[in-house]
């Protein structure tokens, strides 16, 4: 045949074509992304390779009906879609089989805008509100996926179908759900998959309807958000813990799949047990110790060491320590257990009488001062306690700092011991011999002594004297002169003479007089029957009260 011949009939074959029709055509080469088709025509036209489901089935030769939209592009190529084709042709047969609720299949071609394209034998919408029960986020993992599809609505003029995915779902999930209450009783153990976390608990998929799984019913121990025990798409099993029939509500426990540890705590757990733990809460009158999930034991603070002064359990602990105990107490009741760290160790007070027996001399430092006493350390936490009447024989002491300070280190004897209290008495005066208890080989009436003035008062001064024996001389005993005020004729620390007119053992008071200190024999019996007289109303005082208020009331 001549070529003039050739192409007067691809001409006439060409002008045989009309756009918008169906028309056959050949593959002549199949590409990466494109297939080559002849349908007679000048060139050659291209169909795109996402056209066809699987390139891999095509061969060259092989004839296929392909779209013709237009008889020639820019190019001077005819453009040609298969897809189209197959919409076209498949219309009619799709409308005869699918109506609206309809059920079909098809294969998410794309992504649009406000949905995905799906190829069913014609493109379907799919908006993104029918997708899944939740409308997701990211459409792309759903592009080239085969689903099932619920037809909505038919548009016969414009050829279009809209389908969901999600009515499909939430009526299968309802049979499901239906199914689920009339078969699953309280106490059944289901199969269930984490759907969504939340602070007071979890919702768990049944595969058909959700139960709730509180955060109190998710541990026996202790937890302070689900996302501690849960993942977002775990697979659990779950009890039954109730249902609501009516409502359609279930209620889920994880905790009750496991045996309640508190059942035989008594047995694990005897008292004196040594136990391991870890810290899990710190409060201020102790520390929570965790022994195994869901049983938690108190170690209260005063039982945290025999010997160190511990006042809140930060001093010793932190949590998440690993720590020993023994065990002290159970209320099985109540769920409490009490615990001890300081009986891993001897008691070292159960030492303390073999150690510091009564009338043992011992030497400490001055660890702290009270109103009524002095606390020395011994050892690391073993103190005792020098009262303030145990500091002097012979001075009256109204406070301890005006004889120890803190800090000082000092000698004593063990006067008491009372293990039970965690108690020492101890005493500074009976490292000495009462010098009152020979006060009459020391002073007699009429003696003459020197002495230094240690303190004044607004009735008198009082002067120190051998072995550290205070004296008293009354304002009346300074001079022969009326004295108004004592600071006027005595300093403190001035050394003075004075006679002893007055000695009362009983009392343990000591009576001198500086103005008889030159007397004769006469002036002083005379002087000292005055001193005997003095009385309540008079302008003397009893020297008994003068010496008892000699504390309170310096000028």
């Amino acid at each position: 045949m001549s070529s003039i011949m050739s192409e007067l009939l691809a001409q006439t074959s060409f002008d045989q074509l009309k756009e918008g029709s169906i028309v056959k055509g050949t593959i002549t080469e199949i590409r990466q992304n494109e297939v080559v088709v002849d349908i007679g025509g000048k060139s050659e036209g291209l169909v795109p390779g996402q056209e066809f489901v699987d390139l891999g089935e095509l061969q060259i030769g092989e004839e296929i009906e392909v779209y013709l939209e237009k008889l020639e592009d820019k190019e001077g190529n005819p453009l040609l879609s298969f897809d189209k084709a197959e919409q076209k042709k498949n219309w009619e047969n799709i409308i005869t089989k699918c109506e609206e609720g309809s059920i079909v299949q098809g294969r998410v071609k794309g992504k649009v805008k406000g949905g995905l394209i799906v190829a069913m034998g014609v493109d379907a919408f799919l908006p993104a509100s029918h997708i899944d029960i939740q409308p997701p986020k990211n459409l792309d993992q759903y592009v080239g996926q085969t689903y099932d599809y619920k037809v909505l609505k038919i548009n016969l003029e414009r050829k279009n179908i809209v389908l969901s995915r999600r009515e499909l779902i939430e009526e299968q999930r309802a049979s499901k759900r239906r199914d689920l209450l009339e078969r699953v009783n309280p106490g059944d153990i289901v199969k269930g998959v984490v759907k969504n976390i939340t602070d007071f608990g979890a919702f768990i998929d049944l595969d058909g309807m959700d139960g709730l799984l509180h955060i109190t019913d998710m541990s026996w121990g202790r937890i302070s958000h689900p996302s501690e025990m849960l993942k977002q798409g775990e697979e659990i099993d779950v009890m039954i813990i109730e249902i609501n029939r009516e409502k359609e509500r279930v209620s889920l426990g994880l905790k009750q799949t496991k045996s309640n540890p508190w059942q035989d705590i008594e047995a694990k757990y005897p008292i004196g047990a040594k136990v391991a733990g870890k810290v899990v809460n710190l409060v201020p009158y102790g520390a929570f110790i965790e022994i195994e999930e869901g049983v938690e034991g108190l170690v209260h603070v005063t039982e945290m060491s025999w010997t160190k002064r511990i006042t809140k359990p930060s001093e010793l602990l932190k949590v998440g320590d690993d720590v020993e105990a023994v065990v002290l107490g159970i209320q099985k009741d109540e769920e409490k257990i009490s615990l001890g760290i300081r009986q891993l160790d001897p008691n070292p007070w159960d030492m303390v009488v073999h150690n510091y027996p009564v009338g043992a001399h011992v030497h400490g430092k001055v660890r702290n001062i009270t109103t009524y006493g002095a606390f020395v350390e011994l050892e690391e936490g073993i103190d005792g306690m020098v009262h303030v009447s145990d500091m002097s024989w012979t001075r009256k002491i109204n406070h301890p700092s005006e004889v120890l300070k803190k800090g000082d280190e000092i000698d004593a004897i063990v006067l008491d011991v009372d293990t039970g209290n965690q108690r020492i008495s101890l005493g500074m005066k009976q490292l000495a011999d009462d010098p009152w208890e020979d006060i009459d080989g020391r002073f007699r009436i009429g003696d003459v002594v020197t002495g230094t003035v240690s303190k004044i008062t607004s009735f008198g001064a009082f002067v120190e004297l051998q072995d550290h024996i205070d004296g008293l001389v009354h304002i009346s005993q300074i001079s022969e002169e009326r004295v108004e005020k004592i600071k006027d004729v005595v300093d403190i620390g001035a050394e003075v003479t004075a006679r002893v007119i007055k000695i009362d053992r009983e009392e343990r008071r000591l009576g001198l007089s500086i103005k008889a200190a030159n007397y004769d024999e006469s002036q002083l019996a005379a002087e000292t029957q005055t001193y005997e007289n003095m009385s309540d109303g008079g302008d003397l005082m009893n020297l008994g009260d003068i010496l008892d208020q000699a504390a309170g009331k310096d000028d």
